[in-house]
């Protein structure tokens, strides 16, 4: 796949109400049909909202349940692969993820589970979610698709990972709060710039509990470049159309990826030990 359309949906979902944001992807996913959308694009916790404590554990399903099921449905009927996310129950009863699904229209799944869990000042994810264990690059309809999740993207082994299993274009859904507004446009592309990779940043909007969530979702090109951003605070759709052979072009010229020495990771890791 050289070129793909994709839809970024920077959307407010109403706290603990399935049905409802279930609803809004639907709507959402329908109007992104008219653009040609092959790749749709929702928030974290999109299908649940972000504050739901002790609920999250009523809330959570397995990806085989009918939060995922009426996805799919949506996803064959617009034929786009759906990106959302939402919380997912382990093995273990009421052992709980926070997790972004990937449903293509062959009613395909892949998940994705977060590995970094803020718990700190206003977040406590740690004390509803179990950790993620693996860096995640899916082949997906012919498009390598890396995946991460809000906090993620303070850790950038994750995303050299993610580059190096050959990710094209890596997804970061988001949470975030207008606190955290300019950490994460600095990240964002920076982790583009290191990797050579496109990354899409999927953020919400809307107040839960006091937080108010900023928006602002955009694609960033291997170079760094801002190719399309939507509006801070507002719900919209942004479209646009992604050439996948940017990357070949921008490669030879910053080649982070040549250039990586593993040993020195191994020295992280030895450094890491020894605090």
């Amino acid at each position: 796949m050289k070129r793909i359309n994709v839809a970024l949906a920077q959307i407010a979902t109403k706290t603990g109400d399935k049905s409802h944001n279930l609803r809004i992807i639907e709507n959402v996913c329908t109007n992104a049909r008219e653009e040609n959308t092959e790749l749709m694009i929702f928030p974290e916790l999109s299908v649940t909202g972000y504050i739901c404590r002790d609920d999250f554990y009523q809330l959570a399903e397995n990806i085989n349940g009918p939060s995922v099921n009426y996805v799919k449905k949506v996803a064959k009927k617009n034929n786009m692969l759906i990106v959302f996310g939402m919380p997912t129950v382990g093995k273990v009863k009421n052992v709980i993820y926070n997790s972004s699904i990937i449903v293509s229209p062959d009613k395909e799944i892949y998940s994705y589970d977060k590995l970094y869990l803020p718990t700190h000042s206003v977040f406590e994810e740690k004390r509803y979610f179990r950790l993620g264990n693996k860096v995640k690059t899916f082949d997906v309809k012919g498009l390598k698709i890396g995946m991460s999740i809000c906090y993620d993207l303070y850790f950038p082994e994750i995303y050299r990972i993610l580059a190096l299993e050959g990710s094209e274009l890596v997804i970061c859904i988001s949470a975030s709060p207008s606190t955290r507004k300019e950490y994460f446009e600095t990240l964002i592309k920076a982790r583009a710039i290191e990797n050579g990779i496109f990354m899409v940043l999927v953020n919400r909007v809307g107040i839960e509990d006091g937080l108010n969530f900023w928006g602002g979702s955009q694609i960033v090109g291997p170079n760094g470049d801002i190719i399309r951003k939507g509006p801070y605070y507002d719900e919209e759709t942004i479209y646009s159309n992604v050439d996948l052979r940017e990357l070949d072009k921008t490669r030879p010229f910053i080649p982070t990826l040549r250039d990586l020495r593993p040993e020195i990771i191994d020295e992280l890791s030895k450094v890491y030990h020894d605090l």
